[in-house]
């Protein structure tokens, strides 16, 4: 599908500069771009891209002035924040993108669950007994919805996902290929002769409104209650939550974090990648926790912390400006110690 400049420009009320007629079926980034493609320029850092760029059309900040002549082919639409415009855009062509209601064969709804209108069900898709599906639900093939589940309305499942017995879903939540909602704690004692038994996890797992699932990250369920992953958080790939964790309102978390259970994270809290967090801690509101870190015990509101294990970020760095000095001071120190062996001497 084409859009004129002067459409897009209507979609994200910005002006054109340019030939308003042109055309684009595309999108690119400005360093990549090619006839017909639209780029953006938001960062400075890449300005020069855009006096060589072959997109047709590029959306710009207001405030962009050309430090030399642009090519004659690209027409501008300025808007007050170009980023977000962009933005706005791609999360357009997404929608377009989204499969048209209807349900392919090898799929199966049993005969005690209720869907709603809208639905999308992939081949080879199952939904197990009791469950209820909202609206407009998008389940993509090879994805097994088990029983007693509750999906909200707007959700996307994309394929190979599995969502266990008595789980919760929200409303316009995505879960991306390969990653399994609600598969059992990690709960084993071990008896008088030192072998592992079995703890039954009974409780579940409940995804709130807008949450986003990585590809082949796990949530496992609560032994008894609830695993909670609040409304507007943010999981990458490859992440690993533990039974009866909670994750607060608008947390994101990069790949390969793994959180064990019973761990409290508070509300804006930003994670980096291959952060370990132990059981049974509280994280606190708007921490940021650095890639790598390991904590093992409480942290309190607006923290920065990094290292393993982690401490204050500023006193992380300054610690670690010592370790790098170390070799020299101890240079020093061994130059020191022949000097005063030598005035023993005497």
């Amino acid at each position: 599908m084409k859009f004129s400049a002067e459409q897009i420009a209507g979609i994200i009320n910005g002006t054109v500069d340019g030939n308003p007629s042109i055309e684009v079926s595309a999108l690119a980034k400005i360093e990549e771009g090619t006839p017909g493609s639209l780029s953006f320029l938001a960062n400075p850092k890449y300005e020069e891209h855009i006096y060589k760029t072959e997109s047709s059309i590029c959306i710009v900040n207001n405030t962009f002035k050309p430090s030399s002549d642009l090519p004659d082919s690209l027409t501008l639409i300025k808007v007050d924040d170009a980023y977000a415009c962009f933005a706005k855009l791609l999360e357009f062509y997404d929608t377009m993108q989204k499969e048209e209601p209807r349900i392919e064969p090898n799929s199966y709804i049993d005969e005690t669950a209720t869907v709603g209108e809208g639905l999308f069900l992939g081949a080879s898709s199952y939904i197990g007994k009791n469950t209820k599906v909202g609206d407009s639900v998008a389940i993509h093939p090879n994805v097994t919805i088990g029983s007693n589940v509750v999906i909200g309305q707007g959700t996307v499942i994309f394929p190979g996902a599995t969502v266990y017995r008595d789980c919760i879903i929200g409303e316009n939540c995505i879960i991306h290929s390969g990653a399994v909602i609600g598969a059992d704690g990690f709960g084993f004692a071990p008896n008088e002769k030192g072998e592992f038994q079995k703890i039954p996890q009974i409780g579940n797992v409940i995804l709130e409104d807008f949450v986003d699932i990585g590809a082949n990250s796990t949530i496992d369920r609560a032994t008894l209650g609830s695993t909670i992953i609040r409304r507007g958080a943010k999981i990458d790939n490859l992440v690993q939550i533990g039974h009866n964790v909670e994750v607060g309102t608008n947390t994101a978390m990069a790949a390969q974090t793994g959180i064990a259970g019973s761990t409290k994270v508070g509300n804006n809290v930003l994670i980096g990648g291959q952060v370990g967090l132990a059981g049974h801690i509280k994280i606190g509101n708007g921490v940021r926790i650095a890639a790598q870190s390991g904590l093992g015990s409480d942290v309190k509101d607006g923290t920065k912390m990094m290292g393993s294990p982690a401490f204050n970020s500023d006193e992380y760095k300054q610690s670690y400006l010592g370790f790098r000095r170390l070799p020299r001071i101890l240079s020093r120190l061994k130059v020191l110690e022949d000097k005063l062996k030598e005035q023993t001497k005497d």
